[in-house]
């Protein structure tokens, strides 16, 4: 395929390129409505105004309620001050803005080199990834969450080793499944960081708890443990390994508890390896694969973690793979299989998006990336001056050599894109019928994760 090369011809490819996203978007996905969000914003409300119970709201005409640890429920509070109509904008408006930080993040320190061309491109590419859609229509958390995250990993390269550990302590205490990071630090003998990621849980916990104990109570020796109370795992949207051995019509906890050991010490044996390599993107980038693949519920809204390992495959020289993943998790293939999953077609269809999940933890380059040079910019020899017949431009070979190593070692310091240094309607399923159970496990309901709450 040839680029445009001209501003003009760049405008027209943009505009052409946005319009047919618009198209797509706007008929072929599903919309959810800001479901999450609604679950959120109704169990708050009533927590606040009506001295309900949060655990006990449930969403008219469903059996969804809220499911995220109690400091989430505290952290939403300025909900229960504005609007449903300005609680969504502020919801699109703060994904919005997780969004800039997460790519400006994952660009790394040359994301100028793009221009409004790469970038332009690069927006329509992810309005079309179905995790990010469905991120937005539901209103959801997970965005903000890894944005806390990527931060809290640049921050030891920016020279603020003091707050490093500050992200994955919030986003813990919102969500658990970030806590594994709190595991990624650990390996990585970041002691100071994990220590402050774990007070910083434990603080926001103990917070929620002073606030109101009986929801803290609740939620850690009743709710937690309801997995029935967040939908139903073998629906297709639950792209977990729990998802798939539902789908199976597997019950026992003995074999997820098994595959999920293997898949903890895969993470751990090639996370460490990132480490020692001192490429902590990659790193990162591996303990968001996991989370998702251990978590017993991944809807496919939360499979934003993924974001990372695509920034990997691009900066470590696999383009083309990066691209034909990616491809896929724009298609929305899995939900062909929302009624039967049954054969080996529905096995392998339905659970696409976790092959792809674990292909990405088993295969995802660990070393230090190349430099690779952006297709989308403006090529040396069409901007560079000719050199001179009369003078023509010579380096020595020892200040090539230098230069060199100089910008290996720079790069290797800050482990390619800048981490620390190396030593629905319903949550996933607004169209599921409601639920046999209540989300309520107590006679108090009176009419969360992952979701529907979401989570």
């Amino acid at each position: 395929m040839t680029w445009p090369r001209t501003d003009r011809g760049r405008l027209f490819l943009v505009g052409a390129v946005g319009a047919a996203v618009t198209v797509f978007t706007a008929t072929v996905p599903l919309l959810r409505d800001w479901f999450d969000l609604r679950v959120y914003y109704g169990a708050v409300n009533t927590w606040v105004h009506h001295d309900g119970r949060v655990y006990d709201y449930q969403v008219p005409g469903t059996s969804y309620g809220f499911t995220y640890p109690p400091f989430a429920a505290l952290a939403m509070v300025p909900m229960a001050l504005i609007g449903l109509r300005t609680a969504i904008v502020a919801s699109v408006l703060l994904n919005l803005a997780a969004l800039a930080v997460v790519l400006r993040v994952l660009a790394g320190s040359g994301w100028r080199r793009y221009g409004w061309y790469g970038w332009s491109l690069a927006v329509c590419g992810l309005a079309l990834f179905e995790p990010l859609r469905d991120t937005f229509s539901f209103g959801q958390v997970n965005l903000l969450l890894l944005s806390l995250v990527l931060v809290d990993g640049v921050l030891p390269a920016a020279g603020r080793d003091r707050w490093a550990g500050v992200g994955i302590g919030l986003a813990a205490a919102i969500k658990l499944t970030p806590a594994l990071f709190i595991g990624l630090l650990l390996l990585g003998r970041r002691w100071r960081a994990a220590a402050v990621a774990t007070a910083v849980a434990l603080a926001a916990t103990c917070l929620a708890a002073l606030v109101d104990p009986a929801a803290s109570r609740f939620y850690w020796t009743e709710a937690l443990w309801e997995t029935g109370r967040v939908g139903r795992l073998d629906y297709v949207s639950n792209q977990s390994v729990q998802g798939v051995l539902a789908r199976l019509g597997e019950p026992g906890r003995g074999v997820w508890a098994t595959a999920v050991l293997l898949v903890l010490c895969v993470w751990a044996w090639r996370a460490r390896r990132a480490v020692r390599a001192g490429n902590w993107t990659a790193a990162f980038a591996l303990t968001g694969l996991a989370a998702c693949l251990v978590s017993p519920i991944t809807w496919v809204h939360h499979l934003v973690w993924l974001l990372p390992s695509f920034a990997v495959l691009v900066r470590s020289g696999h383009p083309r793979v990066a691209g034909a993943l990616y491809a896929v998790l724009c298609t929305s293939v899995v939900w062909l299989w929302f009624d039967d999953a049954s054969g080996v077609g529905g096995f392998l269809g339905s659970n696409a998006y976790t092959w792809i999940t674990l292909v990405l933890l088993l295969g995802l380059p660990t070393g230090q990336p190349r430099t690779v040079r952006p297709f989308l910019t403006r090529s040396t020899s069409a901007s560079a001056p000719a050199p001179s017949p009369a003078a023509p431009a010579m380096t020595p070979v020892a200040a090539q050599s230098v230069s060199s190593s100089g910008a290996e070692g720079a790069a290797a310091a800050t482990g390619g894109a800048g981490f620390g240094r190396s030593p629905s309607s319903e949550p996933t399923a607004s169209t599921l019928p409601e639920a046999a159970n209540p989300q309520s496990s107590s006679s108090r309901a009176s009419s969360y994760t992952v979701s529907p709450p979401s989570a």
